[in-house]
């Protein structure tokens, strides 16, 4: 049975926006063309959906040019105070993202994953199902993350070994890949590249320098084996 929308104040919705039923949107809410919002959707106040990517005139990385598709907004989802969803985002079904969080275009977001608050997801990264990015943390562009990964507070990934030097860097660009089960602790740093295997999981404040292979813990700067996961603690062993 169809729901009524719920519209607060000062709520801007561009041409052909679809949104489906039992939909609440907070005040000062803008919606950009073409926006698809589905049904049982939360959006607070202040969120911005669909907005197109920008780039100042001295940016290394140059505009297409061409506008991208629209966000797409999946069944259940909650969307937090002053988020921004930029366009041909896409978050699959119960997906929670907290107040504050940017989510940039040709992002994936899994079914029923949670981003916390502050979160930034930068461009063309996939997010598997199931995942927890905790308040504050830095998922780099190009980036993968499985399903079931927990990235911890003030994480930070990268994905450029030259650090803004020479033209060499152009088409070397690489996010991380955590694969599924994969866990990070508060403030660690994993440089460009580096891929953490199934059930991997890095100790709070290492730097990850290499990739870890799966089941190892991973403790330091430069982190190194420590011992394995736990069984108790694997992803197959949790109810």
């Amino acid at each position: 049975m169809y729901q009524p929308v719920i519209i607060g104040s000062n709520v801007v919705i561009h041409d052909n926006v679809s949104i489906g039923s039992n939909v609440v949107i907070g005040n000062n809410v803008v919606i950009y063309p073409g926006t698809v919002i589905g049904n049982d959707v939360t959006i607070h106040d202040n969120v911005v959906i669909g907005k197109q990517p920008m780039r100042a005139k001295n940016s290394a990385l140059k505009s297409h040019g061409k506008e991208l598709p629209p966000a797409k907004i999946g069944n259940g989802c909650t969307i937090g105070t002053s988020s921004i969803i930029y366009a041909n985002a896409v978050l699959e079904e119960d997906v929670f993202v907290a107040d504050l969080v940017t989510v940039r275009e040709r992002v994936k977001i899994g079914v029923k994953t949670i981003v916390g608050r502050g979160v930034a997801i930068e461009n063309d990264c996939v997010i598997g199902l199931k995942c927890k990015l905790e308040t504050n943390c830095y998922i780099t562009a190009y980036s993968q993350l499985g399903d079931h990964v927990f990235i911890a507070p003030c994480v930070v990934t990268t994905n450029d070994n030259y650090m803004a030097r020479t033209k060499e860097r152009f088409d070397k660009f690489k996010g991380v890949i955590v694969k599924t089960g994969g866990r990070i602790g508060a403030n660690a740093t994993i440089l460009p590249g580096k891929v953490i295997e199934e059930d991997g999981a890095v100790a709070a404040g290492s730097v990850v320098t290499k990739d870890v292979q799966a089941r190892d813990l991973v403790v330091g700067s430069p982190a190194k084996k420590m011992r394995q996961v736990p069984d108790n603690q694997l992803l197959q062993n949790q109810e």
